[in-house]
């Protein structure tokens, strides 16, 4: 190479991906799992439940002002910050589980940029027409219809963008107040910022960037080998049926006879969102969508071939297809130890979940002891510690709380400005208390070193809810 000469290129231009509008059962599922997820994602916010007076009345609520997490009956607090962290568990395992049985199937069917991606593909289909008519739109050169279809669709595309990002901050605050103080202009800053940052992401990648987010972005392609194996389902196809390939020829043919079942017609290529060609094998672009089966079979049909060319198989039947035999029954494959080890653990963090959501105490009670000073001895010789003790009404009204405590030795309690053990603790709220405990004079508590002693409240309203705290008396010969 002279010195004059540039090095190639290691970057292709990017080609967009049109792909072609295909109906079957693959397809049709895709439809429903697009508009359940949608309308779940769009209409949850302006559901309500009514949970009294005092508490909000949207169904599913973010309240990070206050620091809770409302779906419907269910109100978590921040301390209960493990019921997220098991949802997050089940996710993982769940998507483990998939992925191990199906290959990339969330990927094809209910990952949010599918789903989108799907929603702008066909908004792009109803205003500038099925493939063809796409692909010349595209290479066409700027003139009025261009402009006007393009105009239509980008416009179409923001508003579905500006609705995205309007559901996502509905989620944090109530939905009716918020709209109509996003349409006078009285909503704050972040609601705003909030909705043209995802406004902009949903346009940009549902729109523009599509597949590639699904090869670059996404570090999950990368990631899911790792939970396949010789058993895993994936869309696949019957090289040794289908080739070799050619074009159709008539039954008397001479040729006919040498020719596979796959007719080189680019159904399967054309329908494909990835934009690949099924038949070179397994690709990391393939997002286990199954169109390309849809159009496969569709294209058999016409042919008279039987389906299944493309088709959802194991790489541990294509031995057994190949000599002849006949594949291992779908359920054999999805049932096997490691489906059934991540099912289990799902399960199990699902019931541990449930039961710890109906064994939790509707009270609670955190005791802080304050350490500077440890202890103050008063004039009679009384010794006497100090706490902060912080009490929490997960009930829809006021309730009052009995505080006491228990120890070896004799203590004695008073609250700081009441006269008596008694608290009223808001409806649904917090209260901190700060709790004097003190030894007599004399007493092995009050002369001896630490003292292990426990906090109880008790809900006076059901005697039967109460929770305890453990914590330790100072003495003044610790």
């Amino acid at each position: 190479m002279s010195a004059n000469d540039s090095p190639p290129s290691l970057y292709a231009v990017h080609e967009p991906v049109f792909p072609r509008r295909v109906k079957g059962t693959f397809r049709n599922l895709k439809w429903i799992i697009m508009a359940v997820t949608l309308g779940i994602y769009y209409i949850t916010p302006w559901l309500r439940w009514d949970r009294g007076p005092s508490l909000p009345d949207q169904a599913v609520l973010v309240d990070l002002a206050n620091r809770r997490f409302f779906f419907f009956m269910i109100e978590i607090w921040p301390d209960e910050f493990y019921f997220v962290a098991g949802l997050l568990i089940m996710a993982g395992l769940g998507l483990f589980l998939f992925t191990s049985a199906l290959g990339r199937v969330w990927c094809g069917y209910a990952c949010p940029q599918t789903v989108w991606t799907d929603l702008y593909i066909l908004v792009e289909r109803w205003i500038e027409g099925d493939r063809n008519a796409r692909v010349r739109l595209y290479h066409q050169k700027w003139n009025a219809q261009k402009v006007r279809l393009r105009a239509i669709k980008w416009l179409v595309w923001f508003l579905i963008g500006l609705a995205t990002g309007g559901a996502w901050i509905f989620y944090f605050t109530d939905a009716p107040t918020l709209f109509w103080a996003l349409l006078d202009g009285t909503a704050h800053p972040v609601a705003y910022v909030t909705m043209a940052i995802l406004t902009f992401t949903t346009f940009f990648f549902g729109g523009f960037a599509r597949e590639q987010i699904c090869i670059y972005a996404c570090p999950w392609p990368r990631i899911q080998a790792a939970m396949m194996d010789e058993d895993t389902l994936v869309v696949a196809y019957r090289e040794w049926r289908g080739e070799p390939r050619g074009k159709l020829r008539k039954p008397d043919d001479a040729e006919a006879e040498k020719q596979g079942d796959c007719i080189d017609c680019m159904a399967c290529v054309n329908v494909c969102p990835m934009g690949i060609d099924i038949r070179k094998g397994q690709q990391l672009e393939c997002i286990t969508c199954a169109l390309c089966i849809d159009a496969c079979d569709e294209v058999m049909d016409r042919i008279g071939k039987p389906r299944g060319l493309i088709d959802y198989m194991a790489l541990k039947d294509e031995t057994v297809e190949r000599a002849g035999g006949k594949a291992r029954n779908i359920w054999k494959h999805i049932f096997r130890p490691r489906t059934l080890l991540y099912t289990a653990l799902w399960a199990s963090v699902g019931v541990a979940m449930v039961a710890a959501l109906f064994l939790r105490s509707p009270i609670g009670l955190n005791v802080t002891p304050v350490r500077n000073p440890l202890y103050v001895t008063l004039k009679d010789g009384t010794i006497r510690n100090t706490y902060e003790v912080r009490l929490h009404n997960k009930h829809g009204e006021e309730r009052p709380f009995h505080v006491s405590v228990t120890a070896e030795e004799a203590l004695e309690i008073s609250l700081e400005g009441r006269d008596n053990t008694v608290v009223n603790v808001p409806a649904d709220g917090t209260l901190t208390q700060r709790i004097y405990v003190t030894a007599a004079p004399g007493s092995k508590a009050a002369d001896g070193g630490l003292l292990e002693m426990r906090f109880w409240v008790v809900d006076l309203t059901e005697a039967t809810d109460r929770v305890s705290a453990d914590t330790v008396f100072h003495g003044k010969g610790e």
